[in-house]
């Protein structure tokens, strides 16, 4: 009988252990569910690796150890399969550069001198064009022209020039080379035909002041999404294709204008010519040294 009564007893502390158990379970339920944060993270941690991670400067030279420089002006054009990142639909890198400069956090300049500050006026000016349209009105039959703003697609800007300088550094015994500036390039079309009459760039900004902004910008990686590069990682590192269209002349000409005189090959000799300037500049440290 005593043996009964206990497991009676264990029995009916076993339910009411069930049912508060239960009970506890669903209060928990249910001010989760008020509780629950109003957005939802589309990813399984907060990625602040690339927010809060310092930016190197640069490596101090002296003047004295610089024993050689060339300037060299270059083309990135965004069509080419290694430059994909900078038409990321989510962040243009043409974007990215407008928010600096909108926000005042970066100068824009109007020449690659990096003097005449362009004022936001002027900046905001670039941005769209006024144009009228001619527009039927289903009423009256009769034609309105109408003014209308046709502000920039990020979509547009195809295009960058990039001004760079390559040193040799005689205490580090190489031939390196530092981004001066960078700017994009802006195409000028025919509102009948279409057709590009012609490019020119829209600013310029100081890329050793940038540079520390583009650390922070994250750029897709299709490799991995988890190791993310920054823009500075592409710029530094070099993970573009560009070809040269210019270097440091006494006359300030481009390659175009060398061969403006033939029309027929002029774009195969100004590759060949800018083929001809990259491998001087790649072969110049190795020429430096005898084996």
């Amino acid at each position: 009988m005593k043996v009964f009564r206990l497991s009676f007893l264990v029995i009916l502390f076993g339910l009411n252990y069930s049912f508060s158990f239960a009970q506890v379970d669903e209060e928990v339920t249910e001010s989760s569910d008020l509780d629950a944060p109003s957005e939802y993270l589309d990813d399984i941690v907060t990625r602040q690796l690339v927010p809060e991670q310092r930016v190197l400067a640069y490596e101090p030279i002296r003047e004295a150890d610089i024993v050689w420089t060339k300037r060299v002006w270059r083309i990135l054009d965004t069509r080419e399969k290694m430059n994909i990142a900078f038409m990321e639909p989510n962040r243009y890198f043409f974007q990215v550069l407008l928010d600096l400069a909108r926000n005042g956090d970066v100068k824009v300049f109007a020449k690659d001198d990096f003097k005449r500050v362009v004022l936001n006026d002027e900046l905001e000016k670039m941005l769209y064009k006024i144009d009228t349209q001619s527009v039927w009105d289903p009423e009256t039959y009769i034609e309105e022209i109408k003014v209308i703003r046709n502000d920039i697609n990020p979509e547009d800007i195809q295009k960058y020039r990039i001004k760079e300088m390559w040193y040799f550094d005689k205490e580090a015994s190489r031939l390196q080379c530092r981004i001066l500036g960078i700017a994009p390039i802006k195409d000028e079309r025919d509102l009948t035909t279409g057709e590009v009459k012609y490019s020119g760039p829209m600013f310029w900004v100081y890329y050793p002041e940038v540079r520390k902004y583009l650390m922070k910008e994250r750029v897709f990686n299709d490799k991995n999404d988890s190791a993310p590069m920054t823009w500075a990682d592409i710029f530094d590192g070099r993970f573009f294709a560009s070809y040269i269209f210019k270097e440091s002349n006494v006359l300030d000409y481009r390659l175009e204008d060398f061969f403006a005189g033939d029309d027929e090959n002029a774009g195969v000799k100004m590759l060949l010519e800018s083929e001809k300037i990259k491998n001087e500049l790649l072969n110049f440290e190795h020429d430096l040294w005898v084996y």
